[in-house]
């Protein structure tokens, strides 16, 4: 990595990387990546989970840094913290939520039976969703589309990614993230935008 860049504020970095110096972001992922997967890793005791948590806190700053949402505050790490404990949050949710049946005299069962067609209706549209990406998915470049393979079908961390592929960590997250962006272009251009 440059190592003028490691001189430059978070902010600096932030507003060059919005501008298209994408190695602004690799010297940001540098800097927090280990202060922000060690708290995660502390709260979910999981490596897998831990993986998938970091990874999609990173998605959504990208995300929003990229679509201009992001508000200079010079409290950059703090906000990232933030998506991290917000994405535990909604981790220990999905986790515990189980569907309870009230002990009521005036609660109507049949009011729970619609549940299971809301289900229904959400595999359906989540069986959709996955294969309108996988098609997207083949339409990466070789080394976006490979990293995503492995990470997402292959459930590999980036660490055995980026082994299997002979580069570095810092490589394979960034061709995780540039095949997001492509992702989220080409969705947008085959009118699937929204289920993404």
């Amino acid at each position: 990595m440059d190592t003028k860049l490691r001189t430059l504020t978070d902010n600096e970095l932030i507003i060059r990387f919005r501008n298209g110096e994408h190695a602004c972001f690799d010297a940001l992922l540098d800097r927090y990546q280990s202060k922000v997967y060690g708290y995660i890793l502390s709260v979910v005791k999981d490596k897998e989970v831990a993986d998938d948590i970091f990874q999609e806190t990173f998605y959504k700053v990208i995300y929003t840094i990229s679509s201009g949402l992001y508000k200079d505050e010079n409290k950059f790490i703090h906000w990232v913290m933030r998506i991290a404990h917000n994405l535990i949050v909604d981790y220990y949710r999905r986790i515990n939520k189980m569907p309870m049946v009230p002990n009521r005299p005036d609660y109507d069962v049949v009011d729970s039976l619609k549940l299971h067609d809301d289900n229904v209706e959400k595999d359906i549209m989540k069986k959709q969703t996955s294969q309108n990406i996988r098609k997207l998915v083949k339409m990466l470049p070789p080394e976006q589309r490979r990293v995503v393979i492995l990470r997402h079908y292959g459930k590999f961390d980036f660490k055995d990614i980026a082994e299997k592929t002979g580069v570095s960590i810092n490589t394979a997250l960034g061709r995780m993230r540039y095949a997001i962006i492509n992702l989220r272009r080409l969705a947008k251009e085959n009118n699937i935008y929204d289920e993404l």
